[in-house]
């Protein structure tokens, strides 16, 4: 499947969706959350990202959110927030880097770095709880830079995920339905769960 479109005009909220619908991001199942919930659904943001042009289209869809903020620098969690925030760095012309985990805790590593002030912009993939970009919020503001603000291409918190004074923007927000274990129907069904992502559901 190609996804070549080279269109520059700007999507909606029902176009980005069928996006994701698409290049089947959007996952149908029985799932293990982080929180240890289960759901019937799953937003898997690599599926969209592995194409460039549709990755780079988000980016800029996202980056619009945050115009006049002087942003000097993007970003994001590995793994999901990588390429978000690549992108989003490409749409805003400055440099964009990840934090990732080392011992449980999250980290800027390979040299990266953070001075006291600069402006930064925190991105992700898809929140649920905003775990993660809350540990990369923290790393910011220990470094001395300064938070701007949070986005992400889908939110699925359920209006739950608050950073304190930062807004938060996205590109989807999806209220998909979540069970207590103990009260799943799928799991009364017998159907077997799994955990896609990269440290199991976000």
């Amino acid at each position: 499947m190609a996804f070549n479109s080279q269109s520059t005009q700007k999507l909606d909220s029902k176009q980005i969706l069928q996006i994701f619908k698409d290049t089947g991001a959007l996952l149908q199942g029985h799932f293990l959350l982080t929180s240890g919930k289960h759901s019937s659904q799953y937003m898997q943001c690599a599926q969209v990202l592995q194409y460039p042009r549709l990755a780079a289209q988000l980016g800029q869809e996202l980056a619009a959110k945050f115009s006049g903020l002087e942003i000097e620098t993007v970003v994001g969690p590995a793994m999901g927030g990588i390429i978000v925030a690549h992108e989003v760095g490409r749409a805003l012309g400055v440099k964009a880097i990840f934090a990732e985990r080392q011992n449980g805790e999250m980290v800027l590593r390979r040299g990266f770095k953070l001075s006291p002030g600069e402006k930064v912009l925190v991105v992700e993939d898809v929140i649920t709880t905003g775990g993660s970009v809350q540990e990369v919020i923290n790393i910011v503001r220990d470094a001395g830079a300064l938070p701007v603000g949070v986005g992400v291409l889908v939110d699925r918190s359920g209006g739950k995920a608050a950073f304190a004074d930062l807004v938060l923007q996205s590109l989807l927000q999806l209220d998909l339905e979540v069970y207590e274990p103990e009260n799943c129907p799928l799991c009364a069904q017998g159907l077997p769960w799994e955990k896609p992502g990269s440290r199991g559901i976000k």
